[in-house]
């Protein structure tokens, strides 16, 4: 791990390894094959980069998605390290020469589609290198459970048969339990390591509203975010034309993409929004799966997505540097109702369209449902999330709740005797008391839950246990005819008293109140903060420069939270900048100078304009002081004091800058009160070293020879 920890500095500039990381890449070096479900943005691609560059030999990378392959490709290149990719845009001439690189050891990460993949000749190929690591992205294509599923990825079970010593990593930032337990059977695993981290997102606030203006409230949020990088999503092809033609009338600078463009216009809009030319996209799904842009600051969805993997897989491609960002998405049942239609008029098999109207219904609920988003998606994905997370629409404006505990076991206890063969409809019947036919037959009007919920409606009791659902009591069963479950959660709930809080259900008169409570207050911009944000402005215009002139994208110059980063510590030199997350040697080498530049120009013209920004003292002096200004005339100028000056010089030289030391000390000097320095402690205190050399050198050659022995290389 300390190989590992040294190669996540040096190519990606981070000091340590987010939650997990560690503890895959070491499952890894064990030899064990392993899982990885993680949020997207939550870091899974440096859970096979690292190992990929510590251990011998080539990492091969499974990645349904030629632009995904692209992207990571030229930003794992852009950090140093050698990656290629293989796929259909390949032509013969670069696959020979990606190939024969392979062959000779001078590929660390070779990424490559899974059509490719099993083909006799690329499997031929494979012999022919020594294979550290198999990493299958997107696994949750490899199960028919999943929201997106290949046929093709099913035949890399043969990996495993072909290479049972080599370890392979399956990796997915959207799996629910039971996809998850088809992708473990479906790739052959041999006792795998599962790591499931955390799939909240805290950085993204989640907002649903009702579907009526949509194009006015979009308009309101782009004109509250400007220059800010979004994209909106589509049902249709004619409705992301015609929105993006509708913004562009007023101002808004966007673009549209669906599959029917050609491929030409396709690419271009793709590159204009990537490389920030183009801020807002409006777009179909067919957009986005495998743009690895990490500043996105916001998703919204024009129409209600086809199911909550889809949605939280989309949402996830804004904040992946982490920095706060907004999730919007618009609802109404007529999404649902032309979802369906599409569904029944699709090919396929009955049970595959049953789960996807069942997951459908799903989505719509989570819409319509009044409990914390963060915890209906969370649970969604089998994870307990006992607080409400205050940065959605729902804790924001809370509804009234009730002590609901008794309705809540009432509920559970009738799923429990009816051994949790029932759905929804039935268990309301049950609990409503109903006579059908079904209820009779089934006998469940003989158990002791039968006709005990008479007080509440079946809407009431419907919308109770669809939040139930959402935050995580009881489950659906989709390979079990849509059965209901009892979660752990909900054991607790029905034998061990753990309390449950409901919302009573909406009345004409509360969603007024709760209209009038949704008007929120503007906070104004405070000083420090408006500083930060126009020196990230200039940042971003910079990088923006960069990135045009070495064509590449802006985000694979520096990420947004790295230059935010920059606008916090506003490094002065490279040693500082090299402290900033994000900031590795060759990026340092590649862009270091211009932006050390551009921050010193910011933090002088703020001083000259009488505004104090941390760090400005010391670049002042210094500056003065390259001009030829002497020490004496610095003290006078800036009314400090001559040994503050000297402070300033040696602080300037300690992060990295080159100053001519002679006229202070020699360099027989500074290399004997140095070789000294060892009998002392940090901090040194200038007192004792003077004493122990009898008073023989001056405070200000001690503190020259301080300045040199801390100096970072």
């Amino acid at each position: 791990m300390e190989n590992a920890l040294i190669a996540l500095k040096k190519y990606f500039g981070y000091d340590s390894f987010r939650p997990m990381q560690s503890e895959i890449i070491q499952s890894v070096y064990d030899g064990k094959d392993t899982i990885v479900l993680m949020p997207t943005g939550g870091g899974k691609s440096i859970c096979f980069q690292i190992p990929a560059l510590t251990l011998p030999g080539l990492t091969v990378v499974i990645s349904p998605l030629i632009a995904l392959m692209k992207d990571q490709v030229e930003g794992l290149v852009a950090n140093g390290v050698p990656a290629a990719f293989i796929n259909s845009s390949s032509d013969s001439r670069t696959v020979t020469k990606t190939e024969d690189d392979a062959v000779d050891g001078l590929l660390k990460i070779l990424y490559v589609s899974p059509e490719k993949m099993v083909t006799q000749s690329f499997q031929t190929f494979l012999k022919r290198l020594k294979i550290s690591l198999f990493a299958i992205d997107e696994a949750h294509c490899i199960s028919a459970w999943g929201h997106d599923f290949r046929p093709e990825y099913t035949q890399l079970k043969i990996l495993k048969m072909q290479y049972p010593n080599v370890p392979m990593m399956a990796l997915t930032a959207t799996a629910d339990k039971l996809t998850r337990k088809d992708m473990l059977t479906q790739l052959s695993m041999q006792n795998p390591a599962v790591f499931i981290s955390s799939f909240d997102r805290p950085n993204i606030t989640l907002t649903v509203k009702p579907g009526q203006k949509r194009y006015e409230q979009i308009y309101d949020f782009l004109r509250k975010h400007p220059n800010q990088s979004g994209i909106i999503y589509c049902l249709s092809r004619r409705s992301c034309e015609e929105l993006s033609n509708k913004l562009n009338e007023k101002g808004f600078k966007t673009e549209y993409y669906h599959a029917e463009l050609p491929p030409p216009r396709r690419s271009k809009v793709q590159e204009d929004f990537i490389n920030d030319r183009v801020p807002v996209i409006c777009a179909t799904i067919a957009f986005g799966m495998g743009i690895d842009k990490s500043n996105v600051r916001f998703v919204i969805h024009y129409n209600l997505p086809r199911n909550v993997e889809g949605y939280y897989q989309e949402i996830g491609r804004a904040g992946r540097d982490g920095l706060p960002s907004e999730a919007l998405l618009f609802f109404s049942y007529a999404d649902v109702m032309t979802y369906r239609d599409m569904i029944n008029d699709s090919e396929g098999d009955i049970v595959q369209k049953e789960l996807k109207i069942a997951k459908l219904n799903r989505m719509y609920e989570f819409a319509e449902a009044p409990v914390c988003r963060r915890k209906t998606v969370l649970a969604y994905f089998d994870e307990a999330y006992d607080q409400n997370c205050g940065n959605c629409d729902v804790c924001k404006n809370p509804p009234r709740y009730f002590e609901g505990t008794l309705a809540a076991q009432k509920a559970l206890s009738a799923i429990k005797r009816t051994n949790e063969k029932i759905g929804m409809n039935m268990l309301v019947n049950i609990l409503r008391g109903s006579r059908n036919r079904e209820i009779l037959d089934n006998k469940y009007d003989q158990i002791k839950t039968y006709g005990i919920g008479k007080e509440y409606s079946f809407d009431d009791w419907l919308y109770f246990i669809m939040q139930m659902l959402h935050t995580g009591l009881i489950e659906i069963a989709y390979d079990d005819n849509h059965r209901l479950r009892v979660t752990p959660v909900g054991e607790d709930v029905l034998f061990t008293g753990k309390k449950v809080q409901l919302a009573m259900p909406i009345t004409p008169v509360n969603k007024e109140e709760k209209k009038k409570a949704a008007i929120a207050e503007v906070k104004p911009v405070g000083k420090v903060q408006g500083l930060r944000d126009e020196l990230f402005e200039r940042l971003r215009v910079l990088r923006r420069d960069i990135a045009q002139q070495s064509g590449i994208p802006p985000y694979q110059v520096f990420s947004d939270a790295t230059l935010s980063e920059m606008c916090e510590k506003r490094p002065l030199a490279d040693t500082d900048l090299l402290m900033v997350s994000g900031v590795g040697e060759k990026k340092l080498q590649q862009f270091g100078a211009a932006f050390i530049a551009e921050i010193r120009r910011f933090v002088l013209e703020k001083e000259d304009d009488g505004v104090k920004v941390s760090g400005s003292t010391f670049l002042m002096t210094y500056a003065l002081y390259k001009k030829g200004v002497t020490l004496e005339q610095i003290a006078v100028q800036r009314n400090i004091s001559p040994t503050t000056v000297l402070g300033h010089l040696c602080n300037m030289y300690e992060r990295g800058e080159d100053l001519d030391l002679s006229p202070w000390i020699s360099p027989e000097e500074l290399d004997i009160i140095k070789g000294s320095l060892s009998l002392f402690e940090e901090p040194y205190i200038m007192k004792d070293i003077f004493e122990h050399f009898y008073q023989k050198y001056t405070f200000e050659k001690i503190r020259w020879a301080i300045a040199d022995a801390r100096r970072r290389p």
